[in-house]
């Protein structure tokens, strides 16, 4: 074997050593790579750069396992050997190695002056920036709603809904290569041993867009500002186009020029996998509604599901991507999404929730018909620019 076959076997062993490189860590590699590409285009040189510069820090982290797990083994094997009783603090020392996760593509500085030797199985050094992560799914704890996001509508109206999208473009998702991590994320509790409880269930992905995609995004958001207009949803009559204050604050922007293309782009990358995270069957989606939504200082959305009225009744999916201005200037604006229980032609929230905080460049998905609101966002300076912005919208069956 030549010494590229015998590296190349030895990497692809390594692949498949989960404790080496998770699923999670994979799908991570390949949309860092995939969104490179993206940015540098036709830059040869760049993209070379790039690459070898995620091959380094992919080459230290793997590495640093290796050797952990190899001396873990090692140490294993001496205890055994010399008759240690099982169950003794030593012999656990395989199972308690710390393992670094990776790094982002940026040069490690070597450490200053040599160090002093080892033990068998080192700790590795402390990890300097990280790697996107995948984001805490960990349910936080139940708490009442606040106001002004009541879970039940006035006396004898049900919750409205968000209007269909008139003149949208249209666009039809196929299967295609996965970006960012999947995350799913179910909360469940004893009331839900019912089936008539709506079990909340969404899939989370983080960096969404590559860097350049989502500037430029906020860049068009920002340049824009006058063409966003009051969100409306449609009326307890059924009727579109009414604006209720008291249910629904926040403006919207129709026309999202190239970037609308290039989030549905995305999502047809991951829909596959997106919807068997849901739990639910491939359907050909007949049409899509996309939006930039901008909350300002006080805006909210109470609960609702989207598509509880017939004129928006083949909506399937609901896809909600977070983006703001850096630094972040807002609090607030968290997407609750309810478990809840029918009452009549409404759904009732039976107290418990997930709770998912506005994060840059983080894309959730759930079904439809999941009863959710937005808490009240806070902005001290009010300023357009300051805005809790989503590019939100919804595929239709």
């Amino acid at each position: 074997m030549t010494a590229k076959q015998i590296l190349d076997s030895f990497s692809e062993t390594l692949m498949q050593d989960e404790r080496i490189l998770s699923p999670q860590e994979r799908e991570l590699l390949t949309s860092l790579l995939q969104n490179s590409r993206t940015v540098s285009g036709s830059d040869s040189q760049t993209q070379s750069a790039v690459t070898a510069a995620i091959a380094r820090s992919v080459g230290e982290t793997v590495a640093q396992r290796a050797f952990a797990l190899l001396g873990g083994s090692i140490v294993e094997q001496i205890i055994a050997r010399s008759g240690i009783p099982a169950g003794s603090d030593e012999t656990t020392l395989a199972a308690t190695v710390q393992l670094r996760a990776p790094q982002p593509p940026n040069p490690v500085p070597p450490a200053p002056g040599p160090k002093a030797p080892q033990p068998p199985n080192p700790v590795p050094p402390a990890p300097g920036p990280k790697a996107p992560q995948p984001p805490n799914t960990v349910p936080q704890p139940l708490k009442a709603p606040q106001p002004p996001n009541a879970l039940h509508p006035q006396p004898g109206l049900r919750p409205l809904s968000v209007p269909v999208q008139q003149g949208g473009q249209q666009s039809r998702l196929d299967a295609g290569g996965s970006v960012g991590v999947l995350d799913s994320v179910e909360i469940d509790s004893g009331e839900m041993d019912s089936p008539e409880v709506a079990r909340t269930k969404c899939v989370v992905l983080d960096e969404f867009l590559a860097p350049q995609e989502l500037d430029e995004l906020v860049s068009y958001t920002l340049q824009h500002e006058e063409q966003f207009q009051c969100s409306e949803v449609i009326s307890p009559n059924g009727e579109p186009g009414m604006i209720a204050f008291d249910h629904r604050r926040s403006r919207v922007l129709m026309d999202l020029g190239k970037h609308e293309a290039i989030v549905l782009d995305r999502i047809r990358g991951v829909l596959p996998r997106v919807l068997d995270q849901l739990g639910i069957e491939e359907f050909p989606v007949a049409h899509t509604e996309a939006q930039i939504t901008a909350s300002g200082d006080g805006d909210f959305f109470r609960a609702h599901s989207d598509d509880s009225d017939e004129m928006i009744a083949s909506r399937r999916i609901t896809f909600v991507y977070f983006f703001h201005r850096e630094p972040r200037q807002f609090e607030g604006g968290e997407l609750l999404l309810h478990a809840s229980h029918g009452e009549g032609d409404r759904h009732v929230s039976t107290g418990s929730y997930q709770i998912i905080v506005p994060r840059q460049n983080q894309i959730v998905f759930f079904p439809c018909s999941l009863l959710h609101e937005i808490t009240a966002v806070e902005c001290p300076s009010r300023a357009f620019a300051d805005s809790r912005f989503t590019l939100n919208g919804w595929l239709h069956k």
